[in-house]
């Protein structure tokens, strides 16, 4: 489902006169429908670097970045925005939204897009923000003016409304209480049973050992190491 094979990317600096700064080279993975693999390394190695470039935020250098089909690294904006719509899901840590909007209709929209009726998204929206323990009185209200971590768990109710086929991670336990970790982990568990390969970023160790079936060390593919 998701397969990296020698992405390459660097960086130009243009306000330093257009030093390039090499971050990573030949890397190389694979994630199988009902698998999680976690990306592991030292700070700086480039993980959240790596998940961005499989997300299409950053353009990859070389290589192929293949998620359900479609190579990431060399599709156009319009393909890219198909599969995020309706194969790869991405939960950040940090919640960007359109100010105002009600918190159930945040969490709803990607079901929206995909054309479900608006009460069945309604209706799936409600459900996860219940699990993930947000107040009731709070789904009317912007998660703008949220606490972090109330904002970290409505944007992991986002990135689950809709049956990704494949699911990007970025520390989705962390800050969370232990009853909230739980409920997330849950989800995860459940999103691979159902088939869908998991990649993700995971400082908390219990965590990772809980859900993830095997590591990949990202320092391997730093362009230091690859020269």
């Amino acid at each position: 489902m998701i397969a990296v094979e020698g992405a390459a990317k660097s960086f130009m600096l243009h306000n330093q006169g257009g030093a390039v700064i090499a971050v990573m080279a030949g890397a190389r993975l694979r994630v199988a429908p009902g698998e999680c693999v976690a990306l592991t390394g030292r700070s700086g190695a480039g993980k959240s670097t790596l998940m961005r470039m499989i997300y299409g935020n950053y353009r990859t250098n070389a290589g192929r970045i293949v998620v359900g089909g479609c190579d990431v690294a060399c599709a156009a904006p319009r393909d890219i925005i198909a599969l995020r719509r309706e194969v790869l899901g991405y939960v950040s840590q940090f919640l960007r939204v359109v100010p105002r909007v009600p918190t159930v209709e945040v969490v709803a929209e990607p079901l929206l897009v995909l054309g479900v009726a608006r009460d069945e998204a309604r209706v799936r929206a409600e459900a996860l923000l219940a699990r993930l323990n947000i107040p009731e009185r709070l789904w009317s209200l912007s998660p703008t003016t949220f606490s972090g971590g109330e904002q970290q768990r409505v944007n992991i109710a986002r990135g689950f409304a809709h049956d990704y086929p494949a699911l990007l991670l970025d520390e989705p336990t962390a800050s969370l209480d232990a009853e909230n970790r739980e409920a997330v982990l849950r989800l995860i568990e459940e999103a691979k049973a159902r088939g869908a390969a998991v990649l993700g970023i995971f400082h908390d160790e219990g965590a990772r050992t809980r859900v993830c079936d095997r590591e990949v060390d990202v320092t391997a593919f730093s362009a230091e190491v690859a020269a």
